[in-house]
């Protein structure tokens, strides 16, 4: 079921919920700059199966309002949105699963609205700024100079095919280099998030937002949310020694590694991806009883 939250006045976000109403909800934050289609079905509907799964287009991504430059925002609001979602939809709290910058706006919410997270995943993304250092574990290792090279045209006009064309080519250098890259699989999912968005450009709102809030690192020693890690050594964008130094900064993590992933979500990872998931939502269920 789809629907329209107001999450400010003129802004309001497209919101996706599937599976059984009153089961435990399960709520996907998606990266910057992308929609949360970008969370495949496949992904949805395995989890969907025994919960409420909800994903979401952050303000200036899909179908939601692109209106920075009239309603500019911090990154702290748009983990905020995700709360304003959860009381549009009557959810005390809910499973986060954070990719990315969603991982970084996960870890935001588990230090400062605890109570309102079941469990906490964060994949893709390096612990808060200010977490303490660690002798032997980078806390965020360098991201692939060629593939910074490769983004500094990420807001380059282009028509729609070329659009399209440059954006598989990003899921290419993101996928990694061990499982077979399926160039047509996200070629079909690019002109789907398009005709979602209604426009092919990508808005320059995220690169924009002022991420001060987020150094908040010092204080995911303290944070009691089960949290699970997923470490993907195929990543060009957080190397797995950074998901280790997050596992080992938060006190009630687990470490998983998903062999062959990298920072893209292809059609192979997902059973990989659900049954950790899944895995990982059940016992935080079981020690909760």
């Amino acid at each position: 079921m789809e629907h329209i939250v107001e999450v400010a006045e003129g802004v309001s976000l497209w919101v996706e919920a599937r599976g059984p109403e009153h089961a435990p909800a399960v709520l996907l934050i998606m990266g910057s700059t992308a929609s949360g289609l970008f969370w495949p079905d496949a992904l949805v509907e395995s989890l969907s199966q025994h919960y409420r799964v909800i994903r979401y287009d952050h303000r200036d991504t899909g179908a939601s309002t692109w209106a920075f430059d009239r309603v500019p925002y911090s990154a702290p609001r748009m983990a905020e949105d995700a709360l304003a979602i959860l009381d549009a939809l009557g959810i005390a709290a809910a499973h986060v699963v954070g990719l990315s910058l969603g991982g970084l706006l996960a870890q935001w919410l588990m230090v400062e609205h605890p109570a309102r997270l079941l469990s906490a995943t964060v994949i893709g993304a390096p612990a808060l700024d200010g977490a303490p250092e660690r002798a032997d574990l980078a806390s965020r290792a360098s991201i692939d100079p060629g593939l910074l090279e490769f983004w500094s045209h990420m807001f380059d006009p282009r028509d729609l095919d070329a659009q399209v064309e440059w954006r598989v080519e990003n899921w290419r250098r993101l996928n990694g280099q061990v499982l077979a890259f399926d160039a047509e699989e996200f070629r079909v999912l690019e002109r789907r998030v398009i005709a979602h968005a209604g426009r092919h450009d990508t808005s320059t709102a995220h690169a924009r937002v002022d991420p001060s809030g987020l150094r908040r690192g010092a204080e995911l020693t303290q944070v009691s949310v089960p949290t699970l890690v997923i470490a993907a050594p195929e990543d060009p964008t957080h190397s797995v020694s950074n998901a280790r130094f997050l596992a080992e900064t938060l006190p009630r993590s687990t470490l998983v590694t998903l062999d062959g992933m990298g920072h893209a979500i292809p059609r192979a990872i997902v059973p990989g991806l659900a049954a950790a998931l899944l895995r990982h939502f059940e016992s935080t269920t079981s020690q909760a009883r």
